[in-house]
């Protein structure tokens, strides 16, 4: 059985394609102000070098990019996503890189800011991951991630519930042609939510001042850590 970081690169290759239509589609256009918001609750330097992580096609950078933020880099597992990115932004060319996050290339305190959204559940192994962006960041640098998670309102929950285990892998299947894409996603979700604290990890790999805040009745969470 292929190991996580396969798995989800493979996963990632055969679905980039409609990567960006799906993303908008299923969650009705909401990930544009997910984005937006997560990155008015963090802070850029007027010298920002931002790091994305698990960029896919570029989405998270271009958002940041509009906000003023000039040093951009990409990173990704999915050479597909980033050849989708490359293409879509003209001023991304020379920097994208293919990498994990548990294993970044890059020598120390090179980036003021990292963002990552929607790619933290995909890690193999979180600790190592944050480990590496507390290495790679200068001081008073930040981390900033934006992630699903499960509502604490009963109500809202099993509503949210459903459509994760009903409607959206039905719907991701018949677009994406890959059949265990959309199931993975839910299962993730509920799963990642039930046994990691971002705060606390962060905080173990050294950063501080940790904050989280809910979005859209806590379908989503952002969380900002500075070093």
């Amino acid at each position: 059985m292929p190991d996580k970081k396969t798995q989800v690169k493979q996963m990632f290759d055969s679905i980039a394609s409609r990567y960006d239509f799906l993303n908008h589609f299923l969650s009705a256009g909401v990930d544009y102000y997910w984005r937006k918001a997560a990155l008015n609750l963090t802070y850029f330097p007027e010298d920002a070098v931002l790091l994305d992580v698990a960029c896919g096609t570029g989405d998270f950078a271009n958002e940041a990019r509009k906000r003023g933020v000039v040093n951009i880099f990409g990173a990704d597992l999915s050479l597909p996503m980033l050849s989708l990115f490359d293409r879509k932004s003209t001023w991304v060319q020379g920097k994208l890189i293919q990498m994990v996050a548990e294993q970044i290339p890059i020598k120390n305190g090179v980036f003021t800011n990292i963002t990552v959204a929607f790619g933290v559940r995909n890690f193999y192994s979180l600790q190592e991951a944050f480990q590496s962006f507390h290495r790679i960041l200068k001081p008073a640098g930040r981390v900033t991630i934006l992630e699903f998670c499960m509502p604490k309102n009963p109500l809202i929950k099993s509503l949210y519930r459903f459509y994760f285990k009903n409607i959206l892998p039905l719907i991701g299947k018949l677009i994406s042609g890959d059949p265990g894409a959309y199931e993975y996603l839910p299962n993730s979700v509920e799963e990642f939510d039930a046994k990691v604290d971002l705060v606390q990890l962060l905080k173990s790999a050294g950063f501080t001042d940790v904050k989280r805040t809910d979005l859209t009745f806590g379908l989503v969470q952002v969380v900002v850590a500075g070093k």
